[in-house]
């Protein structure tokens, strides 16, 4: 099937149906097909799908399309160390001028379109901003997931009519990975005063645990816990070399530390010298 190039999508009026995030342990039970429109975004990891009877290796970035009676189910790589994480969404009363109800056109009819570039980083953010707004049940949930779906929508087929030109000089894999060292940092620049675990890192991020220590070691040497620990060791520093009045306990709770005597063991590991000496240190 395809793609006809003058494909009519201004007068686009989906009905969202749900989505769904999750990471894929087991290989789904039953070989299956709807009679609605539903696709999938891989977030993270590698696996494979059985689609048509044909199987497929799917990787992050990919964008997977199950058009109405196309059975698939998926499958999970033996031994794999990063099982894939996909974001999931439903959508019905889908019409595109010349095709069939509730289908999306692709290109020859395939089933896994691999994303990179900019299309790639704009669909991680709108995967992310559904699932956030899944979550938070705020009044105009429903249009509000709409309106995401259908920028979805409308990305994907303007990547297949109007192909955007390669861009040379460098490989989008680490400006991506980047990108989501950039949000972790930020997460814990903004957050640091909290409790903070990788767990939750992750789930902030909509990838996996594993995955997310992995890349934030590559791009920058260190695992996120121990720049956690740097950011809030340094804020502490800060606060003592200003004059800070307060306790060593009320500065190891200021940086997210309950337990005052263990902040004062980083404290004394990093810097060399304990936080009362740097609070005497500096007039204290």
């Amino acid at each position: 099937m395809e793609v006809k190039t003058n494909l009519v999508i201004e007068n686009l009026d989906p009905k969202f149906l749900y989505t769904w995030k999750g990471t894929r342990y087991e290989d789904e039970v039953e070989y299956h097909s709807h009679d609605y429109l539903e696709f999938a975004f891989v977030l993270s990891g590698t696996g494979k799908y059985r689609i048509e009877d044909e199987i497929y290796d799917i990787r992050e970035g990919d964008f997977i399309v199950f058009n109405p009676g196309v059975k698939h189910q998926a499958l999970v790589l033996k031994d794999n160390e990063v099982p894939t994480t996909e974001f999931f969404v439903g959508c019905s009363k889908l019409q595109f001028p010349g095709y069939p109800m509730n289908v999306l056109p692709t290109p020859d009819g395939a089933h896994i379109i691999h994303t990179t570039g900019e299309l790639q980083q704009r669909l991680f953010k709108l995967c992310s901003s559904m699932d956030a707004e899944r979550a938070a049940r705020r009044p105009g949930r429903y249009f509000m997931l709409k309106s995401y779906l259908i920028q979805i929508l409308v990305l994907m087929i303007r990547e297949q009519c109007e192909p955007a030109p390669a861009v040379g000089g460098f490989s989008f894999e680490s400006v991506n990975k980047k990108y989501l060292v950039e949000q972790m940092v930020n997460y814990m620049e903004d957050h640091y005063s909290e409790k903070i675990s990788l767990d939750q890192i992750a789930e902030n991020m909509y990838l996996s645990p594993f995955y997310i220590s992995k890349i934030f070691k590559s791009e920058t040497g260190d695992t996120p816990i121990r720049h956690l620990i740097n950011i809030r060791l340094g804020k502490a520093k800060e606060l003592l070399e200003n004059g800070y009045d307060g306790s060593i306990q009320e500065v190891a709770a200021l940086v997210g530390y309950d337990d005052a005597y263990h902040f004062s063991k980083l404290f004394k590991k990093h810097y060399n010298i304990t936080p009362t000496q740097a609070k005497k240190g500096n007039g204290a």
